[in-house]
């Protein structure tokens, strides 16, 4: 019987991936204050790096606790938790347009993908989640600029620190 390493299993790893995005963003990455009001939101990283192959409903369902979960440690209402369950909605049509339709059925091994795909993966990712999370945070037409200069500056600070994190944990 072949011994199968606990750091292989596929739970394992999205539980620990889980607890370690959600710990970094409310104990460290939710106290940095750029230019006073800009953070990444670098706990979108389970939901980009969720496995394609696996059960979309459960996906779903685990963006929403990781968005609840943020949601309950910075007493905001529910948006991350919102933004959360639409990207996951919307990530399998992102992955056709980024990669093609080839990547439906496949594992994506985000690390070992080519560079423009990835960054227009990323970045459409990244830009939705903040454009849903800010409109419903701000809620009002009458600060529509303030809503696209949130959403433009946090996405640049999320998508640098998603790239540098990927390129750090991608395995050889």
């Amino acid at each position: 019987m072949k011994q199968v390493s606990p750091m292989n299993n596929p739970i394992i790893i999205n539980s620990i991936r889980f607890i370690l995005l959600v710990l970094l963003q409310v104990l460290l990455l939710n106290h940095i204050n750029l230019f006073g009001n800009l953070n990444p939101l670098l706990y979108i990283l389970f939901i980009i790096w969720y496995p394609t192959d696996n059960n979309r409903i459960l996906f779903i369902f685990l963006s929403f606790l990781i968005g609840l979960s943020i949601d309950s440690f910075t007493d905001s209402g529910g948006v991350h938790a919102a933004a959360s369950v639409f990207l996951a909605y919307i990530r399998p049509y992102v992955l056709k347009l980024s990669f093609g339709s080839s990547i439906e059925k496949q594992s994506l091994k985000l690390g070992q993908t080519p560079y423009p795909q990835r960054f227009i993966y990323l970045l459409i990712l990244i830009l939705t989640h903040h454009l849903i999370l800010f409109s419903l945070e701000i809620f009002s037409f009458a600060h529509i600029l303030l809503l696209l200069q949130k959403t433009f500056y946090t996405s640049i600070f999320t998508f640098i620190l998603c790239v540098l994190s990927i390129s750090l944990f991608r395995r050889k």
